[in-house]
């Protein structure tokens, strides 16, 4: 069993959307309760900006800048630190609802969901470079962790509540998904499926919130390895570093009773592990 240490001693509320950007050497992640959006290269000195709401994800944009999903829908950043515009809304009429995690395929289309504190009164999206949104998925309560397998041929995608991964089979030409099936059955005891990253032997790398830890699972759903995080609320990992050998880990702070933040001194810090494998590029936003 792999043990993490800390990375970046934060303190975020919510720490989440971890990722690494390859065109820059840096660690991206963001506190979502803060609205903060970090980078940091390792060695160097962390850089923060203020968004002004709630960040549920934030990817780079291959043309710079970023591309955010924040409370008010999807917003566009030309520059690191320029301020964001707000270009898609698809959630008006839902303002108990906000932005929740998000990632490019390989095409360098936004996939991002939304959370809500009504059961199956969230949805999944894609934002595509034109500008253009759709939705995806319907019935979702929290839209939580989402990957692709190295062949580009399956998207996993967790919504956190049913503690269940499933799969769908990916056409990479148009962004379409079909044949919808679960390939991972998460025991409660676990702690609820939260991000999610993936390998280059296409297993799955699951956070989980509550419990401690990151998991690893093969693609038939084995439980083949854990990663011990000392703080509950684990929120999300990602590949990162020149060979994409090292796993960043952001936790969260939020939710913790008085007693057991005494006893966790680093939740809501960033931490990193050297699981012994490799994970894959993640990809810009083409928009």
């Amino acid at each position: 069993m792999t043990k993490a240490e800390v990375f970046y001693e934060g303190h975020a509320l919510l720490g989440e959307g971890v990722n690494w950007d390859a065109s820059q050497g840096v660690l991206i992640w963001i506190d979502i309760d803060a609205g903060h959006v970090f980078r940091l290269k390792p060695g160097g000195k962390p850089e923060r900006i203020e968004v002004g709401q709630k960040v549920g994800a934030v990817v780079p944009r291959r043309s710079g800048g970023l591309v955010l999903a924040v409370k008010d829908g999807f917003a566009l950043m030309d520059r690191w630190g320029e301020p964001m515009r707000v270009v898609a809304s698809p959630e008006k009429d839902k303002p108990r609802n906000r932005m929740n995690d998000g990632k490019c395929d390989s095409a360098g289309r936004f996939f991002a969901g939304t959370i809500s504190p009504e059961p199956k009164n969230a949805r999944f999206y894609r934002f595509d470079p034109d500008g253009s949104l759709r939705t995806v998925l319907s019935d979702i309560t929290i839209s939580n962790g989402l990957g692709w397998s190295p062949d580009n041929r399956t998207m996993y995608y967790i919504d956190t509540p049913t503690y269940r991964v499933e799969a769908f089979d990916y056409d990479a030409a148009t962004g379409s998904l079909s044949r919808r099936r679960t390939v991972i059955e998460v025991p409660r005891e676990h702690g609820g499926p939260d991000g999610m990253t993936v390998d280059e032997a296409g297993c799955l790398w699951v956070a989980h919130w509550g419990g401690y830890a990151v998991r690893r699972y093969t693609p038939q759903g084995v439980l083949d390895r854990t990663i011990e995080v000392p703080t509950a609320h684990v929120s999300c990992c990602a590949f990162g570093g020149a060979d994409l050998s090292e796993l960043y880990i952001t936790t969260a702070s939020s939710e913790l009773e008085e007693s057991l933040r005494r006893q966790q001194p680093h939740a809501g810090d960033t931490f990193v592990a050297s699981p012994g494998v490799k994970g894959l590029p993640a990809f810009p936003f083409a928009g």
